[in-house]
């Protein structure tokens, strides 16, 4: 990964003044987020539209979707930022699914929008250019993360939304090579803009007042960090095995989770397997936090390992680097290119190599904290928001000339 291109591999000369004549209409979809449980695409998006608002131009306009249960998950961001209320979002799964195909292409016709930045594609698409932004490929690299009924819709629905898309966002090269891989896409249509951190809560901090709110979670002693979903494919039982190798070299730390799971019996069996592993005394199962006390775990552990066997990006390999924490990853998927040079890398297949990373890591403290503060700097959401209005002037363009308009 060159840093001169963090940002983006889209080429902006190929945009150029006629990118950026005219109106530009562009709906977002945001339904399928679960107002209940706001996942990952709800930390990014409420990241992109205050800065992609800051840097509308005259004539563009965003217009995100919404349900009447998700509106509150998102401010407001001006006048050019106009939310469209649908039905459900994914609080009603099957029904929001079957509103996108029916109902969608009925309603947004009449916002008169140019270009519409979804997952996945309506059966109809009436009027409207398409942009996929494909943040995860589950559905063929980690099937068994997902129910029956939704990898088959998802394998049914990536190659056409595939097809019919302008252009693609992905969020790195290890995404671009799974997609080339899975899916029969020209190249030229995938646009790489790397994810960024929100500087303002990842930062470094007061190490000590952070201890004492780790200390309130049962977090007492040193320790290394975990943090994630408790989703099998991001391998905490492989981090157990490892930490079970290590334990002697580690002194009296201790292995903070911190994650919750909606399978409780998969987390139960994490526990029955540390216990097993005769480590149950180290580890401390923390459940799900807020984001700023997560930060606090970040800023005052001595170490943090992500195991994962699949990611397109991993932010919070940034976000614990933007806090002052070593990092220690993954040598597959994304992890490598997300952690710059900056982390140890280890194979997570590998009991004893992760052991191996978990002693090395906090022997390179000072290197790795120092190392990360500099890479996760170059990643900042006003570059990533500025890169994404670059691809849709760039389709909009596209759009007016192939209807031989300004």
């Amino acid at each position: 990964m060159v840093a001169e291109r963090l940002v983006t591999d889209l080429s902006r000369r190929a945009i150029g003044e006629a990118g950026r004549a005219g109106s530009l209409r562009v709906a977002i979809n945001l339904l399928t987020e679960d107002p209940t449980r706001p996942s990952g695409a709800h930390w990014f998006w409420t990241r992109m539209l205050p800065e992609m608002a800051k840097r509308l131009e005259s004539g563009e306009e965003l217009l995100p979707l919404v349900s009447r249960k998700s509106r509150h998950l998102y401010g407001d961001y001006g006048d050019e930022v106009q939310f469209t209320t649908f039905p459900w979002s994914n609080e009603r799964r099957n029904l929001r699914t079957l509103s996108e195909h029916l109902y969608l292409p009925v309603r947004l016709p009449f916002s008169h929008i140019d270009i519409f930045n979804t997952l996945m594609a309506p059966v109809v698409n009436p009027s409207w250019t398409l942009v996929i932004h494909i943040k995860t490929l589950h559905a063929y690299t980690t099937p068994q993360a997902l129910r029956r009924s939704a990898r088959i819709y998802r394998q049914l629905s990536y190659p056409r939304s595939a097809r019919k898309a302008q252009r693609i966002i992905i969020n790195s090269n290890s995404l671009r090579a799974e997609i080339e891989q899975y899916l029969d896409v020209d190249p030229r249509k995938l646009q790489l803009i790397y994810e960024a951190v929100d500087h303002d809560l990842f930062r470094l901090g007061d190490r000590e007042a952070a201890r004492a709110v780790v200390a309130s979670h049962g977090v007492t002693r040193p320790f290394v960090l975990f943090v994630s979903s408790l989703w099998p494919y991001k391998n905490c039982e492989g981090l157990l095995r490892g930490w079970a190798r290590a334990r002697s070299r580690l002194g009296s730390r201790q292995l903070a989770i911190v994650g919750g799971t909606r399978n409780e019996r998969y987390a139960q069996s994490l526990r029955s397997l540390a216990a097993e592993l005769g480590i149950a005394d180290d580890v401390v199962f923390v459940g799900r936090l807020h984001l700023e006390q997560t930060v606090d775990f970040y800023r005052a552990a001595d170490l943090f390992v992500y195991p994962s066997l699949n990611e397109t990006f991993g932010l919070p390999i940034l976000e614990a680097m933007a806090c002052g924490c070593p990092v220690a990853t993954s040598n597959v998927s994304a992890m490598p290119e997300t952690a710059g040079g900056a982390a140890v890398l280890f194979d997570p297949n590998d009991p004893a190599s992760i052991a191996q990373s978990i002693v090395d890591g906090i022997a390179s403290s000072d290197r790795l904290r120092d190392a990360g503060l500099r890479w996760a700097a170059k990643f900042n959401w006003g570059n990533t928001a500025a890169a994404t209005l670059d691809v849709y002037r760039e389709v909009g363009a596209l759009r007016r000339a192939a209807r031989g308009k300004p």
